[in-house]
Parts: C-alpha cells; structure tokens; sequence
C-alpha cells in the first residue's frame, strides 16, 4: 500500500472516520443541508421577520420535545401531552380572563398564580401517568393513551367545550412579548434547554436516567430507585406540557379545547430525528432541540412553497420511520 493511500485510510476521509463523523454531527448537518435548500428556493426564507417565525413556532414544540426526551430516555413514552398542554392552558387562563362568563369568580388573578396553576396541573397528570407506569406496572403506552384522553375530557368539563378568551396583558406577554428583542418564548425554550441539558449531563438524577434506560434491572441491582426515576420524568414531562399549553394560550390571546391535538407526535417526531434511541439510554438533548429545529424549518419551508399540511404530514412520517430505522441499524450494528 502506498504512502498516499495509506495515508486516505487513516485520514479524515476513512470510512470508520466518515461514520464517527455522521453519527456525532449528521443531525446538525442535515439541519444546515435543509436550511440551503430552503434558503435557494425561497428569497425570503432567510429573512430576519422568517428566522423569528421559525424559533416562534418551535418554540413550543421544543419545550414539549425536551420534556418527552426525559420520558424517552427512561424507554417510555408519553402520549398525553398534547392533552395536558390544553388542560393547562385553559385552567391558567380562567384565572387571567376579564370575561365574566369563561373565568372563575373573582377573576383575574395575578398571572404569577395563573403559572403556578398551569405548572401544577401539568405536573399532576404526570405523576398520575408515573405512578402508573413505575408502581402498577402498566406499560407507558397503555398508561399515557389513558390520561390522553382523561386530560382531554377534563380540558372540555372545565371549560365547557368553550374557549376562555380576553386574557390580561401580562399573561400574554409570555406568549408575545420579548425580552432584549428575543421572543418572550424562544426565551422560554432556552431556559428549559439549559436547564435539561445540566440535568442529565452534570447531575446524579441525571446518570440515573441513563442507567434506567439503559439496563433498568442493572440499575435497580446497583441501588438505583428505578420506580423514583420514572415516576420523576413523567412528572417533569408532564411540567413541560403545561408550560407549553400556557405559552399557546398567551401566544393566540384564547385557551381553546381542542389546542394541542397531535402534539405528542410532533415532540416524538423531534426526540426521534434528533437520535434519541426509543429502547432509551441514548440520546442527547442538544439531538431533540435540532430535531425540534428541522420540523419547525421544514414546515415553514413548505409554507412558503404553497405545499398543503397534508402532504408535510406524510413527509414528517417518513422522518420519523427513517429516523427510527437508522436507530435501529445503529443499534444492531453496535
């Protein structure tokens, strides 16, 4: 063998290294490969007014993704947040409401109490679906589909099947106001990235979500309390979606009963193609925020090219199929 090939076999261009490559940095690169495509399509897809609507419509979903990577991590998944976010929203924003018919008595209340509701209420549906799956051993699936549609039923009881409209400025402006020029939600969304992001990589509860996913059995033999973690990232997921449903419902000025209908899909869709493995143990938060990125810039580029909803739908499904076949080609080639 020569010097020169030789020297292509150890070098950056060798096979094992074009893999190290693509595994470590192929969802960033398909993120900046999207964005070109988009950008020669459309003149106005890099425009600053554009950029801001993309962060704007991934925002929620993001928060919504991170929370699910928790849930994922552990080898479950959570289907209820979609319902949650509304049951959320429409709790919050009865508090906040000047309408005489849609908000409880005494209404409006401070918006610090209107979050801290919202928050409750999304952290208590979690705990119910995590006391369910860590403690009756009901699979997540089946667990999370339940409190989908209780969460739903809840939303539509306490509202009425109405929206709660005419919300106060204050609580609105988390939805719509900015901070330093940034969207007041894209903010929202950086905070819970760093958050999540300290958690799982400089934390022991952290370690533990891995180690759960990883070898649930493993860990509960090294004295891990595996009924604990999962109960845990249920509740933070369940914290998340009703962030989420608030930030909607400020964001559109109205709680709506039907807000966040296939959402789940959306945050799945996000975990998946940012490479978080769904028998859990692997994956990275920094994956699920890209992944995040690449749904909110592909549905906007399909906007802006006059493509129907349908047919996004149909590609993001074969995303999220791709994704998980590229998981598992990795998987059983480790």
């Amino acid at each position: 063998m020569s010097s020169r090939e030789t020297n292509a076999s150890n070098g950056w261009f060798a096979p094992h290294r074009r893999r190290a490559i693509l595994h470590e940095y192929g969802i960033f690169i398909a993120l900046i490969l999207l964005a070109g495509i988009l950008s020669v399509s459309n003149e106005y897809f890099l425009t600053a007014g554009n950029i801001s609507n993309i962060l704007l419509q991934t925002s929620i979903n993001g928060v919504l993704a991170i929370g699910m990577t928790f849930v994922i991590l552990t080898g479950g998944i959570d289907l209820s947040v979609g319902s949650v976010a509304a049951l959320a929203g429409i709790v919050s924003a009865s508090l906040v409401t000047t309408s005489a018919t849609a908000g409880v008595a005494g209404a409006p209340f401070p918006m610090e109490l209107a979050l801290l509701v919202g928050l409750g209420a999304g952290i208590a549906c979690g705990a119910v679906s995590g006391t369910i799956v860590s403690y009756f051993s009901v699979p997540a699936f089946v667990a999370t589909l339940g409190m989908l549609s209780a969460a739903r039923g809840m939303t539509l009881i306490y509202g009425g099947g109405r929206p709660v409209p005419a919300l106060i400025p204050e609580f609105r402006w988390i939805g719509t106001g900015n901070v330093l020029g940034i969207p007041t939600p894209v903010v929202a969304l950086a905070i819970v990235f760093g958050l999540a992001w300290w958690i799982l990589n400089r934390t022991r509860f952290g370690r533990y979500i891995y180690a759960v996913g990883g070898n649930a059995h493993a860990a509960k033999t090294s004295g891990i309390n595996v009924g604990r973690i999962r109960f845990s990232v249920y509740a933070i997921s369940g914290g998340l979606a009703g962030l989420a449903g608030m930030l909607l419902s400020a964001r559109t000025g109205s709680a709506l009963p039907q807000a966040g209908i296939a959402y789940e899909l959306d945050a799945i869709a996000a975990v998946v193609i940012g490479g978080t493995s769904l028998s859990g143990g692997v994956g990275r938060i920094t994956g699920t925020l890209v992944g995040a990125l690449i749904i909110g810039v592909m549905n906007n580029g399909l906007d802006l090219m006059g493509i129907e909803s349908y047919y996004q739908q149909v590609l993001k499904g074969v995303l999220i199929v791709g994704a998980v076949m590229l998981d598992r080609r990795r998987s059983m080639g480790a």
